[in-house]
């Protein structure tokens, strides 16, 4: 008889994980429902020596995943309900392998004596520094629920502004994909018909039109060489950027890049500032506070430029001027900065900072919408065009003789 893995919860709220022999999965369900049981999942046992796919078993969760965890997280945790059993829901809805396995440490470490933050730090690749420095806050202040909504407030807020760069980017993107494949395919399938109309003699055929056609077949010949040379040189790029010194040279270009440069460089420092201003009001030290937001910035140039600002307040040094030595930051950013800390409202000038430079973010990338597109469509048409001519002059040249 088969055998059947379940998890269920038993009228009383505790969870149960056993194995049960069954004809079918559907008598596994009466037999539990007949009990009053809640069951969250049910798999056939594995067997020794079975195969299965690793899926998701690597994957950490998405930003929008982690989010809606939180929020769950949050509503359970508002509700009442003790941490032990809403890691215990949570663990048992989660479709992730991995993160269903941190679930259930944390839950351990818990029972164990550990503190939630204490217990989410055994699993760092699942749980970032910034949320565990905020359930901590949570932990010391009593205020759990408070922190976990300014953090899922700031989570929204980046997941809104990398959609904004995302969606702004995704139009010229597709255009050029559809450019590209349109002009391969003149030259691919349409140029060949062109050459076997005109045939061998070329002597008489408009310069353009010969300089073309022999262009095409020389590509021709060429094509699985330059393809090769192609995907080596790829390889190559890719795999130079996967180490310390290309990430490096790419996050100091994308800062400098013409174009989306000013565009990159505002995303991160909206980051910078929603991610500063979060951990403060948690309560956490300035000197901490920056460590936390140095690994929350995505680019190593700008990471770097916060580990050296650090290194500066420690030794007594304000965060505007530290910053300012960097030279990095735009003045309008490290002005308001200095206001925030003459005033004592740094937090609240650190939300300003980041709203500020989104506006100019979303201002700017509608400027560059604005005028990429046609450009972008004046460029096809004059190459898919120019093609086209090309091809047709001879035609041309007979009807003018005529």
């Amino acid at each position: 008889m088969p055998q059947f893995r379940y998890r269920a919860a038993r009228p009383d709220g505790t969870m149960v994980e056993e194995s049960m022999d069954a004809e079918s999965e559907g008598a596994v369900r009466s037999q539990l429902e007949s009990k009053g049981w809640l069951l969250f999942s049910l798999t056939g046992a594995s067997r020794a020596g079975s195969f299965s796919l690793p899926a998701w078993h690597s994957r950490r969760l998405s930003l929008r995943e982690f989010l809606i965890f939180n929020q769950e997280f949050m509503a359970l945790t508002k509700a009442g309900l003790p941490i032990l059993k809403a890691l215990d829901l949570l663990a048992a809805r989660t479709a992730h392998p991995t993160f269903q396995t941190a679930l259930q440490g944390v839950r351990e470490e818990i029972r164990g004596g550990a503190s939630i933050s204490e217990a989410m730090g055994k699993y760092p690749d699942q749980f970032p520094e910034l949320y565990r420095a905020s359930i901590r806050s949570g932990e010391h202040s009593g205020h759990l629920v408070d922190v976990l909504q300014r953090y899922i407030a700031y989570v929204k807020l980046v997941i809104a502004t990398k959609e904004k760069v995302v969606k702004a980017m995704a139009y010229p993107s597709f255009l050029i994909i559809v450019g590209i494949a349109v002009v391969g395919f003149l030259l691919a399938y349409v140029m060949p018909t062109f050459a076997d109309i005109y045939g061998q003699n070329k002597a008489g055929l408009p310069g353009p039109t010969k300089l073309l056609l022999t262009a095409v077949e020389h590509g021709r010949e060429w094509l699985p060489w330059a393809a090769a040379g192609l995907f080596g040189l790829g390889a190559g790029l890719y795999k130079w950027l996967r180490t310390t010194v290309g990430k490096a040279q790419i996050d100091r270009f994308s800062l400098h890049a013409p174009i989306i440069g000013d565009v990159l460089l505002k995303n991160q420092i909206v980051r910078m500032a929603r991610t500063l201003s979060t951990v403060l009001a948690g309560g956490i030290p300035l000197l901490t506070a920056l460590q936390i937001t140095s690994g929350a910035v995505t680019n190593r140039v700008l990471s770097q430029a916060i580990d050296r600002a650090t290194d500066r307040v420690r030794e007594g040094v304000g965060l505007a001027a530290s910053l300012k030595q960097e030279g990095l930051f735009p003045e309008m950013t490290l002005e308001m900065i200095e206001v925030g800390e003459t005033t004592g409202s740094l937090e609240a000038m650190l939300n300003d900072v980041a709203e500020f430079h989104e506006g100019e973010m979303d201002l700017r990338l509608s400027q560059i919408t604005t005028w990429i597109e046609p450009a972008l469509l004046l460029v096809m048409g004059i190459i898919v065009g120019g093609i086209v001519i090309v091809m047709y002059l001879p035609i041309f040249q007979i009807a003018g003789t005529v």
